[in-house]
């Protein structure tokens, strides 16, 4: 069945029907949510599970945003506590989706492999014990036994290498259309192709939201619009840092007719990652920072893979696996992060006491954090006092007392 066909009838079966609400008419919620990404549907499963009724409210379709086209690549190495926990969790609920989520993602436990030059070791070893800490296996691997993971692989340059044998990738359209399924399952409204045109504040407390549909009435807003957040939140005419930046992946089709024995692969030396896909396809992107100056209008940018996008990134490829210099290139596309000044989200109230919340600027995180964002946002709004992801560090505030989320490496996307 055709990509685009099998698309069309996993969202009819989200909703029944694109609109679910009579046009103009009001409705009244617990709580909206702006965006139906992974961070809009996970966040609306989260509060539908603890009895809230929910909306999420998206422009298009669900699925068919920078969530559907999203890498979906699985890993725990990150730099800080809170983000490798976070993505542990997620990776934890990817593995078991079907159980915990009701549904299939498409998850592939691959392996996922980081390649290190000398003077990546010290960052690296640091992120090993910390997740070594919180109970993750992972291990760090001399540039002699990576032939044995992934064969054929020239380690010129790799001083070590980080090794998780549980990560991997899913299929992020998957992924996000089961979550607004389940979602749905409980009760929430899940209203495609309804654009959000205005927040209402009263006396700085949110009332609701203004749509193409009508009025939707809330005491609680979420805007969880990833590259279109700055939009929503300029609404009540807050400024937050975040920007819509066109990012790029190719596809190679591996050379033969069987499929190689592949990890997901962060190579820092040559600045790209990779992975395999299905139909004997390699996916390739680039680990480059200069992606955030790529800020384009999220309504209106090139979807298509740029030629010289696809060259830059198949030379990269071929000189970690001279295998690929056999494969064919078989295009690619291009798609959006939310990219933030230390490319980590903004998780917070936007005005204090107003019910107006912001959960926006994963720049690149998201798919592999979006469980434990739905956590997150749910306590967030239900006021645990104990919460399972504390969100202080995305707080909006960091820019402007400047102290951003550092990370343990110069390659901001690792994080």
């Amino acid at each position: 069945m055709p990509r685009q066909q099998f698309r069309l009838i996993v969202n009819a079966s989200i909703t029944g029907r694109a609109q679910e609400l009579p046009l103009r008419m009001s409705k009244t919620y617990d709580a909206i949510l702006i965006g139906g990404g992974i961070m809009g549907c996970s966040s609306a499963y989260q509060l539908a599970q603890r009895g809230l009724r929910v909306a999420i409210v998206e422009k298009n379709l669900i699925g068919e945003g920078p969530t559907g086209s999203s890498s979906a690549i699985l890993r725990t190495h990150y730099s800080n506590a809170l983000t490798t926990r976070m993505a542990a969790y997620g990776l934890e609920v990817y593995g078991d989706f079907r159980n915990r989520v009701g549904d299939d993602c498409g998850f592939h436990r691959t392996g996922f492999l980081l390649l290190a030059p000398e003077g990546d070791l010290a960052g690296l070893q640091a992120s090993l014990e910390l997740q070594r800490s919180l109970g993750i296996t992972s291990e760090l691997l001399s540039p002699e036994a990576l032939d044995e993971i992934l064969p054929g692989i020239d380690t010129e340059g790799v001083a070590g290498a980080a090794w998780e044998p549980a990560s991997g990738y899913a299929d992020a359209y998957l992924a996000v259309t089961a979550y607004a399924r389940a979602a749905r399952r409980l009760g929430a409204d899940v209203l495609q192709e309804t654009e959000v045109t205005d927040v209402r504040l009263v006396a700085d407390r949110v009332t609701g939201v203004e749509t193409t549909q009508g009025f939707l009435e809330a005491p609680l807003v979420v805007n969880s619009a990833g590259a279109w957040g700055s939009r929503i939140a300029a609404m009540v005419d807050i400024e937050i840092p975040v920007n819509a930046c066109r990012v790029q992946v190719a596809f190679f089709r591996q050379p033969g007719t069987a499929e190689t024995r592949m990890p997901v692969v962060a190579d820092f030396l040559n600045a790209c990652y990779f992975r395999p896909e299905v139909g004997n396809l390699t996916l390739a992107g680039v680990i480059d920072p200069a992606e955030a100056e790529a800020i384009v209008d999220p309504d209106l940018y090139a979807k298509s893979v740029d030629y010289s996008f696809q060259a830059t990134v198949g030379e990269k490829l071929c000189r970690r696996l001279p295998a690929m210099a056999e494969s064919a290139a078989e295009g690619g596309y291009a798609s959006l992060y939310a990219v933030t000044p230390d490319w980590h989200p903004i998780v917070d109230e936007l005005i204090p006491d107003s019910g107006f919340y912001v959960c926006t600027g994963f720049s690149g995180h998201g798919f592999k954090l979006g469980p434990a964002v739905g956590v997150m946002v749910a306590d967030l709004l239900t006021g645990e006092d104990q919460p399972e992801f504390d969100p202080d560090l995305f707080s909006l505030d960091r820019f402007a007392k400047q102290e951003p989320v550092q990370g343990g490496y110069k390659h901001s996307i690792v994080g």
